[in-house]
């Protein structure tokens, strides 16, 4: 045998496991350390290739991962590998080659420098964690920011084969934005500001798609140059961040819905407090008495209530002083005016509806009964619920259930019924209109609103009161009752009941000029009469209704102009004359007055 030059007998006494590969990869040269190790010998190691000794799953990456990135860079650092000794004994190493070319940038040699792992099953734990087990997206990056390393599940995300992504820049799947954000900063200074979790980012996949995804680095460290790889674990958010837009939309909805509920309960306690002085249910005769103490008596209770009464009597502040008075104060109060809702809608106006349900349908909308859970519905005008949908009411009376129309899923609901009725609803059970099950899951509790004209000891105490409040809606002084017009006032019948009384008193105060109110000009056939003695001595100038109408429509519009149609705030029409903003809106609604376009 030819006497060894020295430096191969100084390589092959180096006190390391290395050798030296030939361009086809095949090793030519080794340390005796490496001889000793792996128990071959020199003659059966010449010749073979790194992955020719390598354990199965070694050689897989060898071929697919290592020989890819090394014909790229020219250097691997650190790789995990697992040879086999002549026994067939696991040896678990980390492998650090560097290659040598010529001139024309061609592969001439490589030398491998391996070193031996004291806790091999530590190791492959850990890449077995990270690059298989995990089912996060794994890439790994030097120090160039280029791709070392995938993981299989990172490829199937983004559609591209390994031998497509390793040595690209991780620059080339970001969307614009993401690119601009990372290029920021540099790898090294990536890892000099520590580890870091879940930033978002947007990548691209071969097909153009956008994935949402959050990025979470982890830097390996070497003790020569102080940093090796930078790894990266990236978690698929797009299709959670679509659940999550999806959900959002649907909460604004039911924000806007809730709105919307907002403003009509607030609508109705304007309308009743304007009405009965803020929830205060005026008067005290026996009857009226009578009613309250049956009010006080259910309030606190979870019993379901119908109200009682004629037309005007004021069923809906009896529902509203139950509600106040109840434990469900603070909850909402929903109002539900059934002979206002047609039979087709009935179910989606109680629990609402999803898109598409029916033509209309454009979206998803919750209903009343949903958005009083916690609080009270009031039923008013019960009787007009057609029959085929009172068994659905008479379920979630019982149940507590409902489904929203087009949907299957059940929804549970808290929510205490008032239902209130004008109609003799035993006369409909009797008829078949109104099922008898339902009449008395309502009726636990009836409450009878007495008619007016069984409170005559509270007409003179109402109309006082609406006169107050009108005339200070109305900015004008308050005048006094005569003794002619008190008994005239407790003579008659009220039909309409205080509803009628309220409307007698404002066409009153409207028609009135100066101190006087001219009760006898209330303008109806149910108008009450003044004594004639206490009418001026030359009958005064009367206005048709419709001409007093135009004449407030005239008076407003002209409020508006002089606080250039500012309605509220210092200055603003309803300042000026002397009136809640509420109130002027509502009167604007009303009488259609509109601001002139610009």
């Amino acid at each position: 045998m030819t006497e060894l030059t020295d430096p191969t007998r100084l390589f092959r006494a180096a006190p390391c496991l290395a050798t030296v590969t030939d361009r086809d990869g095949r090793i030519v040269e080794m340390t005796d350390a490496f001889v000793a190790r792996l128990g071959f010998s020199r003659e059966e190691l010449v010749g073979c290739r790194p992955e020719d000794l390598a354990t199965e799953a070694t050689a897989t990456r060898i071929r697919a991962e290592h020989l890819p990135r090394f014909r790229r860079t020219g250097r691997l650092d650190n790789v995990p590998v697992g040879f086999l000794d002549k026994s067939g004994e696991r040896i678990s190493l980390l492998a650090t080659t560097t290659g040598e070319r010529n001139a024309d940038g061609d592969l001439l040699r490589a030398i491998s420098v391996y070193t031996e792992l004291a806790d091999r099953a530590g190791l492959e734990r850990q890449y077995r964690d990270l690059y298989q087990s995990t089912p996060a997206m794994l890439h790994t990056v030097d120090r160039d920011a280029r791709i070392t390393a995938v993981s299989d599940h990172w490829l199937e995300k983004l559609g591209y084969s390994r031998d497509e992504v390793i040595g690209r820049p991780i620059t080339d799947f970001l969307t614009d934005e993401s690119r601009r954000s990372a290029m920021r900063w540099s790898v090294d200074e990536v890892i000099a500001a520590g580890s870091q979790k879940n930033v978002p980012r947007q990548m691209v996949t071969r097909h153009g798609d956008v994935l949402d995804v959050l990025m979470s680095t982890r830097a390996d460290r070497d003790v020569r140059d102080g940093f090796q790889t930078l790894r990266v674990a990236s978690k698929d958010m797009t299709e959670r961040n679509r659940a999550e837009a999806q959900l959002r939309e649907a909460y604004q909805e039911i924000g806007r819905l809730n709105d919307e509920l907002e403003q009509e309960r607030d609508y109705l306690r304007e309308e009743v407090n304007v009405a009965m002085n803020f929830g205060r249910i005026v008067g005290e005769s026996p009857a009226l008495k009578a009613m309250l103490s049956r009010i006080e008596a259910v309030a606190d209770t979870p019993a379901s209530v119908l109200i009682v009464g004629e037309t005007g009597t004021g069923k809906e502040l009896v529902a509203h002083a139950i509600h106040a008075r109840s434990g469900r104060a603070e909850g909402p109060l929903v109002k539900v005016n059934c002979a206002s809702v047609p039979d087709e809608l009935f179910e989606s106006e109680f629990f609402g509806h999803v898109r598409g349900a029916f033509t209309g349908a454009h979206r998803d909308r919750i209903g009343r009964f949903e958005l009083a859970d916690g609080g009270t519905i009031f039923l008013d005008e019960v009787g007009e619920i057609p029959l085929a949908l009172q068994g659905k009411l008479l379920r979630v009376l019982q149940e507590k259930e409902f489904e929203r129309v087009g949907e299957e899923v059940s929804r549970t609901v808290d929510v205490r019924v008032i239902a209130a009725t004008n109609k003799d609803l035993e006369q409909a059970v009797e008829r078949g209109d109104f099922r008898e099950d339902l009449y008395y899951r309502l009726s636990v509790f009836p409450v009878q609103v007495p008619p007016l004209r069984r409170r005559a000891d509270d007409v003179v105490m109402l109309a006082v009161h609406f006169l107050e409040q009108i005339c200070r809606d109305f900015g004008r002084d308050v005048p006094a009752l005569t003794q002619g017009q008190v008994d005239n006032l407790r003579a008659y019948s009220w039909p309409g009941n205080i509803r009628e009384l309220k409307n007698v008193i404002e066409r009153a105060v409207i028609l009135s000029q100066g101190d006087v109110l001219r009760l006898d000009l209330a303008g109806s056939d149910r108008a009450v009469e003044q004594p004639t003695q206490e009418a001026p001595a030359e009958a005064p100038a009367f206005h048709t209704e419709e001409e007093m109408k135009a004449r407030q429509r005239a008076n407003l519009v002209a409020a508006l102009q002089a606080a250039q149609w500012r309605v509220s705030g210092k200055g603003g029409a309803a300042e000026l004359l002397g009136m809640k903003p509420t109130t002027l809106y509502d009167r604007m609604r009303s009488m259609k007055i509109e601001r002139p376009s610009a």
